[in-house]
């Protein structure tokens, strides 16, 4: 009987897909991520691991698995926590959840952009706190997202949907900055596309979709929000890392920039000093693909990559392979 391990509770959809094929699934019951040394025990001698961003899978784990590991299959489009040459060099498949979250973090995206130029959240707080005296023509006013630039730095499935509800939703105007041009792609949208210091200075709204990668850490810093209108607005629903939070944190209490709305931090669960203290930003807990239709694709597309590679074939949605 093949045994399975999944590093955190998940939903019941992809845990049952996995036990009626008659595999011992054993789920670890702690509320947060598995401290290390019980999670290198948890996974010895299982043939696939159902892993989390939250969990290190580099060759240590691997080797504590053992040899019979056929896959890793990550609850999660990216797979930054993955050592993949260490895989490789094992044997070892790994697998991702790409697709299934794409329209739910796009429509989170567009959340956050609405959200920080309407001032949404601050408005809440103001009515909570017993501040609302009356109508005013000058309270608490935003900036419209209608006909103004959007800034879009990585076109692949959910930066395409962004720029999707952005043109066909808001009529706003649409520049991007990717690896690849996409001449089809601009076509269809009028979008433009533009190297990232040009398109900077030319948007009202930035919102970030690239991978972490050696490239993209720290992608935006002090030189590119000096790069930025001051009235302009920051959205990063990607990794982390790829914003240097500390730099970030100065640009809004300088006013270099007029806010930002963060998904994902750069040490996450803790945040760059003085963030949460400010106004001008809205934060999530990392929830952009958070909603009950998504989070249950995600656990079937995870269990359809183990099930596959444990019947010998090969997983839908594989990153590496021996």
């Amino acid at each position: 009987m093949s045994k399975v391990f999944v590093t955190r509770q998940i939903p019941e959809e992809g845990i049952k897909m996995l036990a009626d094929k008659g595999y011992d699934v054993a789920v670890a019951q702690q509320d947060g991520a598995m401290e290390r040394g019980q999670l290198l025990k948890a996974v010895a001698g299982v043939d696939a691991v159902l892993a989390l961003l939250t969990d290190k899978v580099d060759g240590e784990l691997l080797d504590a698995a053992g040899k019979q590991l056929k896959i890793v299959a990550n609850y999660a489009v990216g797979y930054d926590n993955i050592d993949l040459a260490a895989a490789k060099e094992r044997g070892v498949m790994i697998s991702n959840t790409p697709e299934v979250l794409s329209e739910t973090v796009a429509e989170h995206t567009f959340a956050l952009l609405l959200a920080i130029a309407h001032r949404i959240v601050e408005s809440d707080t103001f009515m909570r706190g017993g501040k609302y005296k009356g109508w005013g023509p000058m309270l608490l006013l935003g900036r419209d997202l209608s006909h103004k630039t959007l800034g879009v730095v990585g076109l692949g499935r959910i930066g395409s949907l962004v720029v999707k509800h952005a043109v066909r939703g808001f009529d706003m105007n649409v520049v991007y900055y990717d690896v690849k041009q996409n001449p089809a792609f601009e076509a269809e949208y009028g979008a433009r596309y533009m190297q990232l210091p040009e398109l900077l200075r030319e948007a009202d709204f930035v919102s970030i979709h690239v991978p972490l990668l050696p490239t993209t850490k720290h992608l935006m810093g002090e030189k590119e929000f000096a790069l930025m209108k001051n009235t302009a607005y920051l959205v990063n629903t990607s990794r982390g890392p790829i914003v240097d939070e500390v730099a970030l944190v100065h640009a809004l209490q300088s006013g270099v920039i007029a806010g930002a709305a963060l998904d994902v931090f750069e040490s996450e669960p803790k945040m760059a000093p003085g963030l949460e203290k400010l106004d001008n930003v809205i934060i999530t807990p990392h929830t952009a693909s958070a909603t009950i239709e998504t989070r249950a694709k995600m656990a079937q597309l995870a269990a359809e990559n183990i099930i596959a590679a444990l019947e010998g074939k090969t997983p839908p949605t594989l990153v590496a392979t021996k």
